[in-house]
């Protein structure tokens, strides 16, 4: 019922609090859709963690800009969180909060999305014991390589990607003259 990428996002969303590679799950399992078809929903949710990835890092300005996004998005696509197992209200809530604590600079801690469906949960839960992690464990705040994880990737795709991308621009721009 649950694609594996988002029981994924969950299970890293609410143990080793790798906001970094939420997004990175999510952002994949988004882009398998045509980009017509792509569902702002997975947006909404990537942006929540990295919101919380900026927010962690004292970034207030990044943390905002993507907790306002996820808010704006994801009261858009309350029964779709609801069909993702989430308590939409609740998790909308939870946003203004964390919003409002942004905009205050207030010091990050750990969220749990609202998981409504024991379902869900469960598979999560599974996942968790497998992998021999905990549920619901606080962020490790002394971890460099988990709050700074972005410098530690190689950008040779991305940046690759986006030259190719300018250059189609670039190419379009050309033909529309």
């Amino acid at each position: 019922m649950y694609d594996q990428e988002y029981i994924d996002f969950l299970v890293h969303f609410h143990c080793d609090r790798d906001y970094f590679e939420c997004h990175e799950i999510l952002e994949e399992h988004w882009k398998k859709d045509p980009p017509y078809k792509r569902k702002s929903y997975w947006v909404g949710l990537i942006q929540i963690a990295v919101g919380l990835y900026h927010q962690r890092r004292g970034n207030f300005a990044g943390a905002l800009k993507m907790i306002s996004n996820a808010l704006r998005i994801l009261t858009k696509e309350q029964l779709a969180l609801s069909e993702l197992g989430l308590h939409s209200n609740d998790l909308l809530k939870q946003l203004k909060i964390r919003k409002a604590e942004i905009l205050e600079e207030k010091a990050y801690y750990s969220i749990n999305l609202p998981i409504s469906d024991e379902n869900l949960l469960a598979l999560c839960m599974q996942k968790c014991e497998i992998q021999q992690i905990p549920w619901g464990k606080e962020s490790n705040l002394t971890d460099d390589d988990l709050i700074h994880k972005h410098k530690n990737r190689d950008r040779k795709e991305v940046i690759e990607e986006r030259l190719k991308q300018l250059t189609k621009r670039k190419e379009n721009r050309k033909d529309t003259k």
